[in-house]
């Protein structure tokens, strides 16, 4: 067991915490592809909403036209208080063209299209609906300290399964990378991005005026667009990180479409387009070096960590992963992030009714 404090508050868990919250007046988004419904990730995240009862779940849908239907008649068997978002409905690509909002449609776009119809509420709690261990007590940790004063939350958890350690794109590359940035600045910034156990983490709550203020990725890098803005907005006194146990996870492998490396791209274009925001000005191939020296020392101390607990551990692999992440170490190309819903030329009222009428024309009704 440990106390230990980073720069930002780090809210532990010893054992039993199940603090008090305003789990009533808190909206929670779940992004949702329609590949992933009926998976035993999912509906144990929705079971298990099913007994939290917060005051809405919004399910930040993409689908196609011809999967809509099956998706929502199989999200209608939870007994929830329940909006889906129909974020790829022809009426809601429509709003977005007319409005110079189109573009890649993606997780990141999803959840901002969430973010901006969610926060009605006074808090936004956004998880992922991948972790097979999710706990009824994660939305409550995640909303108490909005209510004792903090704007933003971030969940952290160890990623152990199986005698294995995953988190592999936390692992190998953001956390060397961002040490890596530490040698080459001295902004805030990296200190703030080095201050989370888990930036990668899925698993956020925070205000709805700090949600207005996002300027989210349209793929994945959504983590890193939010701590951009929350660095801005809340800082290091108004976040906090918040003990989410032990996770597993559905797993993705390192190649292929979707895989890690392809992620690892979008993660690093977001975090270098907000770290050039925040004063950070990065040597690129100076630092793809620094990031690999960091990266050997990390993989040695992981094996260390695995052996001392009888894991299993390729440090062969976990070194050809480096090799790959390496790669995305490179300047960014065309920020193409939305805008804030502060400064969005349309109303969350609108893309929700826009969405409702897409559902409703077939004849499903959220």
């Amino acid at each position: 067991m440990e106390y230990v404090q980073e720069r930002i508050s780090t809210l532990h868990d010893y054992g039993s915490a199940n603090p008090s919250a305003p789990v009533e007046q808190a909206t929670v988004v779940v992004p949702l592809a329609e590949r992933d419904h009926g998976s035993q990730a999912t509906a144990q995240v929705l079971r298990t909403l099913e007994s939290v009862d917060p005051g809405r779940v919004l399910v930040a849908l993409r689908a196609s036209e011809s999967g809509v239907e099956e998706v929502t008649a199989w999200l209608e068997s939870f007994a929830l208080d329940l909006t889906v978002l129909w974020c790829t409905a022809p009426e809601v690509e429509s709003l977005l063209r007319d409005h110079g909002l189109d573009g890649t449609a993606g997780k990141g776009r999803d959840v901002w299209l969430g973010l901006g119809v969610a926060s009605s509420s006074p808090y936004v709690v956004v998880h992922d609906a991948d972790a097979l261990t999710y706990d009824e007590r994660h939305v409550p940790k995640l909303l108490s300290p909005l209510a004792d004063g903090y704007d933003f939350t971030k969940g952290y958890y160890a990623r152990v399964e199986d005698k294995q350690l995953y988190g592999r794109l936390f692992r190998l590359f953001y956390e060397p990378l961002v040490e890596a940035l530490d040698t080459q600045s001295d902004a805030e910034f990296v200190d703030y991005l080095g201050s989370f156990r888990y930036a990668l983490a899925g698993e956020f709550g925070m205000t709805s005026e700090l949600a207005r203020s996002i300027r989210a990725p349209r793929g994945w890098g959504l983590e890193l667009g939010t701590l951009g803005n929350t660095f801005e907005e809340a800082g290091f006194d108004a976040s906090a990180q918040v003990d989410l146990g032990i996770h597993e996870h559905e797993h993705r492998s390192v190649e292929g479409s979707g895989g890690l490396g392809e992620m690892c791209d979008e993660v690093a274009e977001t975090l270098f387009h907000v770290a050039e925001e925040h004063g950070v000005d990065p040597e690129y191939d100076r630092l793809r070096e620094v990031y690999r020296t960091h990266a050997d020392r990390l993989v040695q101390q992981y094996a260390g960590d695995a052996a001392f607990n009888g894991f299993e551990y390729d440090a062969q692999a976990e070194r050809e992963q480096v090799d790959t992440y390496a790669n995305s170490i490179k300047a960014p190309g065309r920020d193409t992030r939305l805008p804030s819903w502060e400064a969005a030329p349309i109303e969350p009222d609108t893309v929700a009714q826009r969405s409702a009428d897409a559902l409703a024309e077939r004849g499903r009704n959220f």
